[in-house]
């Protein structure tokens, strides 16, 4: 069963930052021209994304076609590829407590053969608080398929398949440095992922699901006094400072839309496109209000 999920994955490389960071993940196929199933937190803060098929050993370049980070699904398509394996997909409604399961997936980050880890399915509803190794953020997902298996980092990503050998979920996280419980595997349930999949196709964005490039307003917020998006940097060369945006100013609208907390900035920006012009509303530190015109810059996952 191993053998034949090894088939449908391949292994994924990011480049992170301006010193070359990086990160590395599992990825599924899903079909033949190269759409790939895989975790939002494997493909975060990706400058570039090098995708290597695992059966023939080909490198694709990588595109973000769309991710969800509060179900940590996101996904890729492959320039330029045609006729690769695709996986077959069963559902999660079927699972069931103590049955046994397969975690697969590019163990440690280090490429070549995905490593593959059994157990039993422990919980089919599991909550848990992840973390990010790459930049050490923390995510709260719900959800969860539990499994009592040594899954390790870089099988994120990854498949859950069942005794047939259909992939029931896509890894994500692992308890040892995830939750409390050595040798725990958890996983979203691949009918979870594949709505999410499914809303990506079709274009749409929702307030979780974001669909194409990342736009970026070059600021660092957090939670303004009584309400707002607190600037507390904004970066040099960026849209928010070309527009005479600085630090200490309270964003408060945008495109009318009133701003109440750095989550709803973020949310917003979340649905504009790389190079869409927008209007913002500001307080600045010394209570007089503006609105400014800002047209946003292409950014990375967030």
């Amino acid at each position: 069963m191993a053998a034949d999920v090894r088939k449908v994955l391949v292994d994924i490389d990011v480049t992170t930052g301006p010193f070359g960071g990086g990160a590395a993940g599992t990825g599924i196929v899903l079909t033949q021209d190269g759409q790939v199933l895989t975790s939002h937190h494997v493909i975060k803060g990706a400058n570039s994304v090098k995708v290597t098929d695992v059966g023939n050993g080909l490198i694709y370049e990588g595109t973000v076609l769309g991710y969800d980070s509060s179900n940590d699904i996101a996904l890729v398509s492959l320039a330029g590829a045609s006729g690769l394996p695709t996986a077959r997909l069963g559902s999660s409604a079927d699972l069931r407590i103590r049955q046994d399961v397969l975690a697969i997936g590019n163990a440690g980050g280090d490429g070549g053969d995905p490593t593959a880890v059994a157990g039993p399915i422990t919980a089919l509803d599991a909550s848990i608080v992840a973390m990010n190794s790459a930049d050490l953020s923390r995510k709260a997902l719900r959800g969860m398929v539990e499994v009592a298996a040594p899954v390790v980092g870089g099988q994120s990503g990854g498949a859950l398949a069942d005794g047939t050998g259909a992939v029931v979920g896509v890894v994500t996280a692992a308890s040892g440095d995830k939750t409390p419980g050595p040798g725990n595997g958890y996983a979203v349930p691949i009918d979870t992922a594949m709505r999410i999949v499914e809303q990506i196709r079709s274009g749409t964005p929702t307030e979780t699901v974001h669909i194409g490039p990342t736009a970026t307003l070059g600021v660092q917020i957090t939670d303004a006094q009584p309400s707002g998006a607190r600037v507390d940097w904004a970066f040099h060369g960026q849209p928010a400072q070309a527009a005479g945006i600085v630090d200490g100013d309270t964003i408060t609208a945008v495109d009318g839309q009133t701003i109440t907390t750095a989550r709803a900035l973020t949310t917003a920006i979340s649905k504009r496109k790389p190079a869409e012009t927008i209007r913002i509303d500001l307080r600045g530190p010394d209570g007089n209000t503006r609105t400014v015109t800002v047209t946003l810059a292409r950014g990375t996952p967030s």
